[in-house]
Formats: C-alpha cells, structure tokens, sequence
C-alpha cells in the first residue's frame, strides 16, 4: 500500500449522520492538561461543522451517559494510560457495548501503549528500531545503561508526552534516573540514543502524511519544548524525494505491524550511520496548538475541522459492516 496515495473523498456531508457524539477527554492519567486542551479544540472543530457533540471528562463519566443511552459515538482524546484513553481498556469496554470510537482498536492501543512489546514486534517484523534493555520494576537501571553505552534514554515503558524521560550522556547523570525508578512502580526501558534528526509522521486511514522534522530550541525534544515552548520548529515536509517517499513508508509500516488502524503518529529518528530507526507509536496523537498530526494535514491542504471530520466519519460502518478504518 502506497504511502502516498491520495485522501478519499469525504464519506458523509450531513453533520446528522454521526448523531450524538461524546468527545472523550481529561481523564485521570498523567497527559490529563494535554489531553483537555486537545479535548477542547476537537469539541469546538466539531460544533462548528454542525456535530452535536458534547465533552465527558474521563472514564467513570463516559460509562453513566453511555448506560443511559446519551451518546451514538465517541470521539477519543484521551491521553496515556491508567485512566487514559490510549492502553486498550477503554477500546474494550466500547467494543462490549457496541459504542463506535475513533482510533485504534483493542490489540493495537495495549501494544502501542507498552514501548517495549512493540519494539519487539517491530524487530520481529524486521523493522528498525535501537537497541533497548527491559527493566523491571526494582531492577538494575545503572547495569542496563553500561550495557548499553551511553548514551542512553532512559523512559517508562507505559508512559507518553516525555514523563518520566532521562537523557543521560555518561554514568554521572545516572543518579536522576536512578531516583526516579526507586519510586516508580512500573517497567522502565533503557534505549541507545539516536545520534541524528527527530521526525514524527502523522497517519490519517491509510494514508501516511508528510513528516515534520522536530528543531527544539533546545538539546533534545523534552515536554517544555513539546507543550510549552514557542521556539521549537516544526519543518514539514521533513524531507525531500525518495528520503521523504522513505520514511513515510517505514512510518506506515510500523502503524501496520503494530496493528493499528484508523489515525495515530509514529515518531522516527534518522541515525548519522544507522539511518531510519522507529521511536514509538501514538494512537491518540495531541490535537493542541502545539500538535504535529494538524500541522502535517494542513499541509496537505487538509483543514483542522476537516481533520476532525474525518477522523469521525472512521466511526462509520463500512460497506461490508467492518469498522471503515479496518
């Protein structure tokens, strides 16, 4: 399947079709800021196409509406896990409901939540991806990283939106790190560095968007520079010609692998001597004035409102009763 293959036409034009929409947001995770401002800004681009969409903070919230019959469909915004919208739980309780949502599916949104089985996959696939040592809750960080070589990233297999993420150039930066996993209760996952540029490519349906290369003021892309900054730079298309036909391939790729569906961001790092290597997948990207998913849409001519469109419209039935995404 091409990476450049050009968007479908539009499935609906009645705003009527989707009726009722829930535009899941907030919840209780550690992205809940993020994913409250993203919640707002698909909420708003909604309403002004005519969706009689409606904000439900959190889980627990979604669950009372839905059992009183409130809502036809749920857009997805919620961000990260344990009480985030992004590790399968919520896709399975909507799946035994028979609610329509937007996003990934069950398999795919647990997978892509854990960084470390879906490096697995991806290596498995034989795809590439940099060298990683599992650790445990209470396990030996400091031997990891030596066995590494620094330097290393150091980060929780189960997290998004650089919580909980360690640059470390040499064993003395170590300490940090260390402290943080001595109360952390979940699995960590140190990752040889890239040495080399930071790229992100957005997938809408099955069409991979044109990559942005990621310029931080900064030494590396932290949360500051993600959600706070307005230095970073965002350059897209990242690349040219057949680098840029290339990425967005290997992102494609690894969407598939992974078992994804419907619209997700799968952020890639080029080495100086290793090229191409994968980062991780996002199955509920930011929709934030920060976001990269609607900077690389509008670059291909795709509006904010439309993006949000489209991804509703993915709730819809197909032809042959399968999701439209699948």
């Amino acid at each position: 399947m091409s990476a450049d293959r050009p968007f479908p036409p539009l499935r609906v034009s009645d705003a009527r079709d989707f009726g009722r929409v829930a535009v899941l947001m907030g919840g209780t995770s550690s992205e809940r800021e993020v994913s409250l401002d993203s919640g707002r800004n698909v909420l708003e681009a909604l309403q002004a196409r005519g969706v009689d969409a409606h904000p439900v903070d959190g889980i627990p919230a979604l669950v009372d509406a839905l059992v009183h019959g409130q809502f036809d469909r749920v857009f997805n915004i919620l961000h990260g896990n344990r009480g985030g919208g992004e590790d399968g739980v919520l896709q399975g309780l909507l799946e035994a409901l028979e609610v329509p949502y937007t996003g990934c599916g069950v398999l795919a949104s647990a997978l892509t939540m854990d960084k470390i089985r879906t490096k697995q996959v991806w290596q498995s696939a034989g795809l590439p991806t940099p060298k990683f040592v599992r650790v445990p809750h209470g396990g030996d960080l400091r031997a990891a990283a030596l066995d590494l070589g620094f330097p290393v990233f150091v980060k929780p297999s189960s997290e998004g939106s650089s919580v909980g993420v360690f640059r470390i150039l040499a064993e003395a930066d170590l300490e940090p790190a260390v402290a943080f996993a001595a109360g952390y209760g979940g699995e960590l996952m140190a990752e040889q560095m890239v040495q080399g540029d930071e790229y992100t490519v957005g997938i809408l349906g099955d069409v991979a968007l044109p990559s942005i290369r990621i310029v931080p003021a900064g030494e590396w892309y932290d949360y500051h520079a993600k959600y706070v900054a307005d230095d970073t730079q965002y350059l897209c298309p990242g690349m040219e010609g057949d680098d840029e036909h290339a990425i967005r391939t290997l992102a494609l790729a690894a969407f598939h692998a992974a078992g994804c569906s419907g619209w997700g961001r799968v952020d890639v790092m080029r080495d100086r001597v290793r090229g191409l290597q994968l980062i991780e997948v996002n199955t509920a990207p930011g929709m934030t004035s920060h976001s990269l998913v609607p900077k690389a849409a509008g670059q291909r001519g795709v509006s904010f409102e439309e993006l949000c469109w489209r991804i509703l419209e993915q709730t819809l039935p197909a032809n042959d009763g399968e999701r439209a995404d699948a």
